[in-house]
């Protein structure tokens, strides 16, 4: 195991503490396989945020721009 995905589990872990257990598994799985994607998927969240939209509708708007290559990551 990778420092990388070490620490990306820590994190998942403590961020999705109430989200069960196997689909923090599946979270963290999905973002190991292509993470510049979802690093993107994340500046963008902020960048709208400082934007002045709301959390849930800016994430709602960027997930729905990148719902191809999500569907893609788990499919995989």
């Amino acid at each position: 195991m990778s420092l990388q995905s070490f620490i990306l589990k820590q994190y998942a872990r403590w961020k999705l503490r109430d989200v069960p257990e196997a689909q923090r598994e599946q979270m963290t799985a999905l973002v190991s396989r292509d993470p510049e994607l979802f690093k993107k998927i994340g500046e963008e969240i902020e960048r709208r945020k400082k934007g002045g939209e709301s959390e849930m509708k800016a994430s709602m708007d960027v997930m729905k721009k990148y719902r191809s290559e999500l569907a893609n990551l788990m499919q995989k």
